[in-house]
């Protein structure tokens, strides 16, 4: 394993979604990854939480649901304090992104799956 672990938020079982995507995209990779959704399911040997009572270390959050939906999960990522965090398409929330850029994280406004093709993620 790449030592990046990665949190997937917004992860579904439904592999025409771009979540399901880059959770097999991240894992072909050797990139821990947890996945977290709205159900409890699995995909590509992964399981998808709906929480997480224990706080795993995590170096990146990838986002994969809408801005309002993300209000959902600030505190969450607020409490993982990660390294990074990939406003994909359709995620981006300035206000937040600025709050984590000045708690010293690095905010990318980008596609997890374009970086993991172009070896920049």
């Amino acid at each position: 394993m790449i030592s990046k672990p990665t949190l997937v938020i917004g992860a579904s079982d439904n592999v025409s979604r771009y979540s399901n995507i880059a959770i097999r995209r991240l894992k072909e990779h050797a990139y821990e990854v947890i996945a977290l959704g709205r159900r409890a399911s699995e995909t590509h040997g992964i399981p998808i939480v709906v929480d997480l009572p224990d706080l795993p270390v995590i170096h990146t959050v990838t986002l994969y649901v809408n801005p309002m939906v993300l209000n959902d999960y600030e505190a969450l990522i607020r409490k993982l304090n990660p390294k990074r965090v990939i406003f994909n398409p359709g995620t981006y929330k300035g206000d937040f992104a600025i709050e984590l850029q000045e708690k010293g994280i690095e905010v990318v406004v980008g596609c997890t799956l374009v970086m993991l093709s172009d070896g920049s993620y």
